[in-house]
């Protein structure tokens, strides 16, 4: 059974090593000079969402196929209470998604003839977004720690997933604050990482 845990341990920090590469400004630039601007901005986000769910369905499988040993089970009435949260963690997820635009969010606005001539989003302050820097980071931590059946594979895998969270969302400002500068530094000192607080910077 252990084997089996360090299995999925080893492969969830090479999926994440790798899906953070893949989103790197250093690999990123190879692709353009490799290929060219307009076919990068047309094909790289969707190559990269589509590696990026294909290369999740292995660990997907060592988690519903290898040994396992539950920990705890969230009890009545409070699964009903973590069930509720839950929901509310997709609707955010969801909310997120449609905030960003889902078609450019999922790359299939990217592959339509013409969208190197239009007009590129900004940086999104608003909505969900007013409450914490990472909304989506949020509510699919809150979904994966509420789970009301706690087994040791998943919690190894929740433990690596939150600290590739984490490490990503540090990365991630790093590359918002060099593409939107003094915009997203006002932002950030304003708004919460991924903690939302009621008292909130006007």
């Amino acid at each position: 059974m252990l084997m089996g845990t360090f299995f999925i341990v080893i492969a969830s920090i090479l999926w994440g090593a790798v899906h953070s590469v893949l989103a790197s400004h250093v690999f990123k630039g190879m692709v353009r000079r490799s290929f060219g601007a307009i076919v990068f901005r047309r094909l790289y986000r969707f190559s990269y969402n589509l590696f990026s769910v294909v290369s999740f369905l292995p660990l997907i499988l060592m988690l519903v196929t290898f040994p396992d040993q539950v920990l705890y089970k969230i009890p009545s009435p409070w699964i009903y209470l973590t069930t509720i949260v839950q929901g509310i963690a997709v609707l955010a997820l969801m909310a997120g998604v449609m905030q960003t635009g889902p078609m450019e969010f999922s790359g299939l606005a990217q592959l339509a003839p013409g969208y190197e001539d239009l007009k590129q989003g900004g940086l999104v302050v608003d909505g969900l977004y007013a409450w914490v820097r990472h909304p989506l980071y949020t509510a699919g931590l809150v979904f994966i720690w509420l789970t009301s059946e706690m087994t040791l594979n998943r919690l190894v895998l929740w433990i690596v997933f939150s600290l590739y969270i984490l490490i990503g969302a540090y990365f991630e400002e790093r590359k918002l604050l060099k593409d939107f500068g003094s915009q997203y530094a006002d932002y950030r000192s304003r708004t919460p990482m991924l903690i939302p607080s009621w008292k909130r910077k006007a």
